[in-house]
């Protein structure tokens, strides 16, 4: 079977309205297939470029935009995080609930850093994965998604501690925002998206109408789309804000293979690159997420049988992948099932993307598989 063959024959089983897969070395494409139509019932086809909901794949460009500031002294990893965010100032740890429901708190040990923040150990939660934080809201009030409450919240354990994924990203870029006095766009506009030729990456308030549509599967199997949209709040949020398209993606992608540098232009220094390419965590081991919300993110875990780590913005898988990856690669995701790899090492990485709730999709997962194997023929 040929290389496209075992794409295009994955993505003939995935019952998924269209994807895309961009295969990438350090100095180019290797491989790129759009499959599939934007939108379920539809004509529009799916195109290289069309504008995908990246969700959480926001997160790496955000963490890269927070180390060109520690680079530049106007971001520091491992001071308190509280004197340039206040809600972050004196944290408080969730112990449980009182008879009458009502959460009960306790100082932390110590403050919440950028650090924490980058690795996802600062003690923040998610409300769709972590049954407390929900708990925590329904008490005190579901804040509107898309504003600064929403992200405001105790921690569920004191900073350094453990793992759990969370809101810390969208408080790193609320960082950047605080350090520089711009808007986390046009932050990431000049000195990110720009510099690389990601020219279709933003914020942006309401999702484009030629943009790709999220899915959900009948009970029947049928798709349908779902009128969701995670940008558009009252911040720009730096958990799961940005529209991209998996050629721009690509781009960062080989910007990290190429160590902070694509076609001439720098945008971080290769010190920040190993940084962001080792793990930051220890002992402590990152990757699984439980759900609060099975519907929405069912319980995921990408290397169950490893000992998974966190660098200053990715999964790093410490021995060899199922589908190729050697250890010390890069990985995440967005929970429309957009997925993509880093692999140092081999020089190679590759992009895939679809829109499809909920999270850890077996097609689209299979789609991913059969994209990553054939980077290593």
């Amino acid at each position: 079977m040929s290389n496209s063959d075992q794409f295009e024959s994955a993505f003939a089983k995935a019952n998924l309205a269209g994807a895309v897969g961009l295969i990438v070395d350090r100095d180019g494409v290797r491989y790129a297939r759009a499959l599939g139509v934007k939108e379920a019932g539809g004509d529009a086809p799916m195109a290289e470029d069309t504008l995908f909901q990246i969700a959480s794949m926001t997160k790496a460009l955000v963490s890269a935009g927070a180390l060109q500031l520690v680079e530049q002294g106007k971001l520091e990893l491992d001071a308190d995080i509280g004197a340039l965010l206040p809600e972050l100032a004196n944290p408080q740890v969730l112990t449980g609930f009182d008879d009458a429901g009502q959460p009960q708190l306790r100082p932390a040990k110590r403050a919440v850093t950028l650090r924490h923040l980058l690795t996802h150990t600062a003690g923040l939660g998610y409300f769709f994965i972590h049954p407390e934080v929900l708990r925590y809201f329904s008490a005190t009030g579901m804040p509107v998604p898309g504003t600064r409450a929403s992200v405001t919240m105790p921690l569920m354990f004191d900073p350094g501690e453990r793992w759990e994924y969370s809101v810390a990203t969208d408080w790193v870029g609320l960082a950047i925002e605080a350090a520089t006095g711009e808007r986390l766009n046009d932050y990431l506009t000049a000195n990110l998206f720009a510099p690389l030729g990601m020219n279709d990456t933003a914020f942006r308030a309401e999702l484009p109408a030629d943009a790709a549509r999220v899915h959900a599967r009948g009970k029947d199997g049928t798709l349908n789309p779902v009128p969701i949209y995670l940008g558009g709040g009252e911040f720009d949020g730096g958990g799961g804000g940005i529209t991209s398209t998996a050629p721009d993606y690509a781009r960062f992608v080989r910007m990290v293979l190429n160590q902070g540098e694509l076609d001439g232009a720098r945008v971080l220094s290769p010190a920040s690159i190993a940084e962001m390419s080792r793990n930051q965590i220890g002992a402590v081991r990152a990757g699984y997420m439980g759900s609060a919300m099975p519907d929405f993110a069912p319980p995921y875990d990408a290397f169950p049988d490893q000992h998974t780590g966190w660098s200053l913005g990715f999964l790093v898988n410490p021995e060899q992948g199922p589908n190729g990856r050697a250890p010390g690669s890069l990985h995440w995701a967005g929970i429309f099932n957009s997925y993509y790899w880093i692999d140092p090492t081999t020089g190679v990485g590759g992009v895939f993307m679809s829109q499809l709730q909920p999270f850890g999709d077996p097609g689209a997962l299979d789609c991913f598989g059969a994209l990553e194997r054939m980077a290593y023929v």
